[in-house]
């Protein structure tokens, strides 16, 4: 949103193509208190003035689920959704995000929905006066149970080494909560559940010991990182091991045209203000690009097919 409020600043004809409500996953963030100038203000709230601001620059919003990204041969762009509406561009920004992943145990497909979540602010209120677990060692799990304590009685924070990833403020308020237990060097081996489908028991491993227990629990939040959607893009665009693509300093990665900006790019730390800093760049970047190329063979902005022009 921040790369679209800039296009449409510098007077680019921008489409921001979104599979749901904008906002990413600020819309799973209850508040955020680390965007300057906002000590608190909620996800969803920061994502609706992100949107209006992009918007008063003429930027066009419009709910799609892009299913391919591919670079054609006379060097524009292809944006394939699931309405079967391709979009055409000479120069995309990729700001895709990730996905959750997964704990890829037994019973943990089975009892999505039932008391396995990967969205506190979602399904938190579920849980009132119930005991959960909580998966992870990083900024999100541990900001996650310090949440779901106001409606759980008891959360356990599992994580399968001694020590938390997670920042020094946040591990602070977390160990000063008294409603959040600490369960170090273990695994969640199996989520269990009850005739009616609902999560009742996990079984557990400590990695050091190998002693097995049960921890009986209603319902376990899973923040152990998420995987860049960058699938979407069609072809080979350099990456790390982890699958983030690589950028230069203006975000462009090794595809000319395409820039990359937030969770899908390699970088140190992916937090609302480094997001919105590589928005920024990105659409300089894209701004530069298409003057250059415009300067040199005349472009369109935005070609739309699928019955009509935009």
């Amino acid at each position: 949103m921040t790369a679209a409020m800039y296009c449409g600043r510098g007077m680019l004809r921008t489409v921001v193509l979104e599979r749901g409500l904008s906002g990413g996953e600020l819309l799973n963030t209850e508040v955020i208190e680390d965007y300057p100038g906002f000590e608190h203000i909620l996800g969803w709230e920061l994502a609706q003035k992100f949107e209006s601001h992009a918007k008063k620059f003429g930027a066009e919003f419009l709910q799609e689920t892009v299913t391919c990204v591919r670079k054609l041969d006379d060097g524009s762009f292809e944006a394939d959704t699931e309405s079967g509406t391709v979009y055409r561009a000479p120069t995309v920004i990729l700001t895709a995000g990730g996905t959750p992943i997964k704990l890829g145990i037994p019973g943990e497909l089975k009892y999505a929905g039932k008391g396995v979540s990967y969205c506190a602010v979602c399904d938190g209120a579920f849980f009132k006066g119930d005991t959960i677990a909580v998966v992870g060692g990083g900024d999100a799990a541990v900001e996650e149970a310090d949440f779901l304590t106001r409606y759980a009685e008891r959360v356990y924070l599992i994580h399968r080494r001694d020590e938390l990833r997670a920042s020094k403020i946040l591990q602070k308020r977390l160990f000063e909560n008294p409603k959040i237990t600490m369960i170090w060097d273990t695994v969640v081996e199996e989520i269990e559940g009850d005739a009616q489908g609902l999560v009742t028991n996990l079984k557990v491993r400590d990695v050091k010991t190998q002693e097995a227990r049960d921890i009986a629990a209603t319902g376990i939040f899973v923040f152990i990182g998420f995987r860049p959607n960058t699938g979407i893009v069609e072809g080979h665009v350099d990456h790390d091991e982890m699958g983030y693509m690589l950028t230069d300093f203006s975000m462009e990665t090794s595809v000319k045209g395409l820039f990359a900006a937030g969770d899908v790019r390699a970088q140190l730390t992916r937090q609302v203000t480094t997001a919105a800093g590589d928005g920024t760049t990105a659409a300089i970047a894209a701004e530069k690009y298409l003057k250059a190329l415009k300067d040199k063979v005349g472009v369109p902005m935005i070609v739309r097919t699928g019955g009509y022009a935009v």
